[in-house]
């Protein structure tokens, strides 16, 4: 009778020994634990060595970690009709475990069909020569929307970054030759402000070598000085002003 009771009491310690193991549950530092009691919510535990109930306690885990998640690229219809494709990427992690596990079914799939939707719209208020010259300005809208809607879940949205903003091949050729008119039009402004200056330069000369009438006969020297360089057979006279202008006087007063 009594070798009878062996195998049972072996049975029963076995099962004790089941129980106990399967009621203790491990939660690492970046992990937490919904307790529910009864299929109502009890509490919030972890890191550590949980004792669960069993039967009447169940746990739901929650990875605190930042999660990256790649949103696919979407088609958009700038504000100007110009059809691009925009793929981003979206850096949230759960800082209410209770709410990301209640208040709604999947928070990462919820958080990421939400920033789908949110980049389509945002990016449709906008022309096409914003969203490439103020992608942080635009980061910061979507990341505020996203933020504002998944708080309710538990959720905090850190950062949004455009990846990728993409055209096809006739809207590349259009913008080019945009870009290159632009260039044109920029160097024709600075050439003739270029020749704005100079005249203005030469105007203000003249009016020096006007005041004192010697300075006419240096810079004249000094241009045959520039002609007659070191490999060059040019031979140049100085010939003094104060000659001719006698006979430009009589000349005039003959045509006269």
């Amino acid at each position: 009778m009594i070798l009878s009771i062996y195998p049972v009491l072996a049975v029963l310690i076995v099962i004790a020994l089941a129980i106990v193991l399967s009621s203790l549950k491990i939660l690492r530092e970046y992990q937490r634990g919904v307790i529910f009691l009864f299929g109502r919510f009890q509490a919030v535990k972890g890191p550590g060595i949980i004792v669960l109930i069993p039967i009447m306690q169940q746990m739901v885990r929650i990875d605190l970690r930042t999660v990256v998640m790649d949103v696919p690229p979407q088609d958009v219809i700038s504000r100007d009709n110009v059809p691009v494709k925009v793929n981003a990427v979206i850096l949230f992690r759960v800082i209410d475990p209770e709410k990301a596990v209640i208040q709604v079914e999947d928070a990462r799939e919820a958080t990421s069909q939400l920033a789908q939707t949110t980049l389509r719209s945002v990016l449709g208020q906008h022309e096409l020569d914003e969203m490439l010259s103020e992608r942080d300005k635009l980061n910061r809208d979507i990341q505020l929307i996203l933020d504002q809607h998944t708080d309710a879940w538990g959720i905090k949205v850190s950062n949004v970054e455009i990846k990728q903003v993409d055209l096809d091949e006739g809207m590349i050729r259009a913008i080019a030759r945009q870009a290159e008119a632009e260039r044109q039009r920029r160097a024709k402004i600075i050439n003739a402000e270029g020749e704005q200056q100079a005249a203005q330069k030469l105007m203000e000369a003249a009016q020096t070598l006007m005041r004192q009438p010697q300075s006419i006969q240096l810079r004249y020297l000094q241009t045959l000085v520039e002609i007659a360089g070191d490999k060059t057979s040019t031979i140049a006279f100085p010939l003094p002003l104060d000659l001719i202008e006698p006979l430009l006087g009589k000349g005039r007063q003959g045509t006269a």
